[in-house]
Formats: C-alpha cells, structure tokens, sequence
C-alpha cells in the first residue's frame, strides 16, 4: 500500500500560538512578562519547548550571559502543563489539510504521522480536531527511543499505517523533515504556508506544497 506520512505541527496545524502562549506563561512566572510573539517568533515554536525557553530567556539575558539550562530544564515541563491545559485555543488544520487526507485515502493510500511532538499531547490535539480516526498510525517523540531525523520513526509511523517505506513519502515543513526523508531515502514534499514561507525552497525537496488541494496528485507522482 503506498502512504503518505504527515508532520503535525506547522504542516497539518499551525500551533504556533498555543505553543508561544504556554512558554509566555512560563515566563510570566518568572516574572519578565511576555517574551515571545506568535507571529514573529512562529517558527521557533515549531522546533519545540526548549528552543522557545531558550529564545525567550537569550533577549533577558546580558551580553555576558549565557541561556541557563538549569532554567530551561525546570520550565521546560512547566511549559508542557500549561500547553495540555490549553491545547487548542488557536490551533487550527490549515486549509484543505483534512480534505487531503481523506482524499488520499480515497484514492487508496495509507496515512499516519510522524511528529517530535510528545506523544501523549499529538494524541490529545488530534482527538480535540476530531481526525485521530483518519490516521493508521501516530508515533510521536517518545514513542521510540530516537526521534527525527533518525529514519526509525518515520520507518514506524510507515509501517504501522499498513505501508512499506519503499513506496511511501513524508509531508512537512522544516530541515528536520527534509534530513528524516533523506535518512529514509524517501521523497519529501515541504509546505510553503509554514512560518519559512517560499523560502523552504533552500532545503531543495522533491517538491513544495503551496496548497493541500495539490497534495494527491503529487503524492501519485512522487511514490510509486
């Protein structure tokens, strides 16, 4: 069966701002108010809790000063709470992104996602969007004991969706999903709605997603 294996955050959501409004919340806490913005600060909310703490406490931060790690690493599940209590304030699919989903399915082709969201909070937002269902398998940053861009988890979500790696292909929006594709030696298609904009382009995938309305036909062109 062929498959089509999606990213979670800034490909089929953009959560960018629930994301930022849980680490404001952490910084708030520590008293310096709102560090971060959705808008500005959108794509380093799509590479995780750790790297929002540290962006946020590097612009308190003196010139001699370095990020305290003690501090991420005390906030950091602190940031997690607060992000499970108010999952999907923002959050929304982008446009199209279910309708391609279940085209492809249509069509015939297994689909599952492979994310470095933790698993517990990827298995909370889409059971709130209402589409958990739509997916044959779901493997997040703890599932196994590596992550992207190690190929094994996307070898996972593959092969737990009903596929096999040799005619599937992965959906997504950063570096981290272009190196997972190429460890697994599968075409990638980047979106061009994600914080990066066109300028995905610089990571040279086998094709850039403007839309999801396009996404079946290139997925019957990309995976044999």
């Amino acid at each position: 069966m062929r498959t089509v294996i999606f990213d979670l955050d800034g490909t089929l959501a953009d959560t960018s701002a629930d994301l930022i409004a849980a680490a404001n919340a952490c910084f708030r806490a520590m008293g310096h108010g709102d560090l971060l913005d959705p808008a500005c600060d959108a794509l380093t909310a799509f590479h995780g809790g750790r790297a929002m703490l540290r962006l946020g406490l590097a612009r308190v931060a003196t010139a001699e000063e370095a990020v305290d790690e003690l501090l991420v690493s005390d906030h950091y599940p602190r940031l997690l709470d607060h992000y499970r209590r108010d999952i999907m304030v923002h959050t929304r699919a982008y446009p199209g992104a279910i309708a391609a989903v279940e085209a492809l399915k249509a069509r015939g082709f297994a689909v599952g996602i492979c994310t470095n969201k933790p698993a517990d909070l990827a298995e909370a937002l889409l059971a709130k969007m209402g589409v958990r269902q739509l997916f044959g398998s779901m493997i997040g940053a703890d599932t196994l004991p590596v992550r992207k861009p190690d190929p094994a988890p996307y070898v996972a979500a593959v092969e737990r969706a009903g596929g096999q790696v040799a005619r599937s292909m992965l959906v997504g929006d950063t570096e981290t999903d272009r190196r997972t594709a190429a460890a697994a030696g599968v075409p990638v298609a980047l979106v061009t709605f994600g914080p990066e904009g066109a300028g995905i382009a610089r990571l040279s995938p086998e094709a850039l997603l403007d839309h999801f309305d396009d996404l079946p036909d290139l997925a019957e062109r990309l995976v044999p």
